[in-house]
């Protein structure tokens, strides 16, 4: 049986063994540090035979990650974004375009958060604490006293390339035709259809943060959810 131990400066020491134990020859001179190891590594052996013995740490991991609304400090979305960024925690602010008109009359295209107070993180519930820890987190959304995940589907719509530059939040009560997006990679996303200005809006609600966004959208591209 060969074993091979690595010592704290990085050297490599193999030992060679019978089948009775017998040591034949020791390549590198071995200190306490490593016979402790070689020890170790001989448990870890006689634990797992030849089974992969799992890692602890991977072990004992979360289930895979799902999406969660965090309510953050009103105004203070883009600075949560960046304080999670350095926790590496994976973030997402949906935003729209709006034409500001200032007291001079001059118009200016500024960004703005979709929904006031609230992004998205994509985590698994042991990352819940770097979250909470965040500066200008208040609370992860959730019903009673456990969070909540959102669809895959309503953070992938709100994600994808047809609502990018087409979207704007919905502040109107939502009253029209049950309806859902019959094709493409939206298939099947279901939503409300309402009338605005000469056009038709896909109205998508977040149920659990009691908000809406809606895009425009040709009747081509939806079916009644009676259909």
């Amino acid at each position: 049986m060969l074993i091979i131990a690595l010592s704290a400066g990085l050297v490599f020491h193999a030992l060679v063994f019978t089948q009775s134990g017998s040591l034949l020859s020791d390549v590198c001179a071995t200190r306490p540090f490593n016979q402790r190891l070689l020890v170790n590594l001989q448990t870890i052996s006689r634990t797992c035979g030849d089974h992969a013995c799992p890692n602890p740490v991977i072990a004992g991991a979360a289930p895979d990650r799902k999406w969660y609304a965090v309510f953050t400090v009103p105004q203070h979305e883009k600075s949560v974004v960046k304080h999670l960024n350095i926790r590496e925690i994976e973030s997402f602010l949906p935003a729209y375009e709006k034409i500001q008109i200032w007291k001079n009359r001059q118009r200016m295209k500024v960004i703005l958060p979709l929904f006031p107070s609230y992004l998205f993180v994509h985590i698994n519930l042991t990352e819940r604490v770097k979250v909470l820890q965040s500066p200008g987190v208040l609370q992860i959304v959730g019903n009673g006293k456990e969070i909540a995940a959102l669809r895959d589907s309503e953070i992938e719509f709100l994600r994808s390339d047809f609502c990018r530059q087409r979207i704007e939040p919905y502040r109107d009560f939502v009253i029209g035709e049950k309806v859902r997006i019959k094709s493409g990679v939206m298939q099947g996303l279901q939503g409300t259809l309402v009338r605005k200005s000469n056009s038709m809006r896909f109205v998508l609600t977040l149920e659990l943060i009691n908000q809406h966004a809606a895009i425009e959208v040709n009747a081509e591209d939806l079916e009644s959810m009676a259909a």
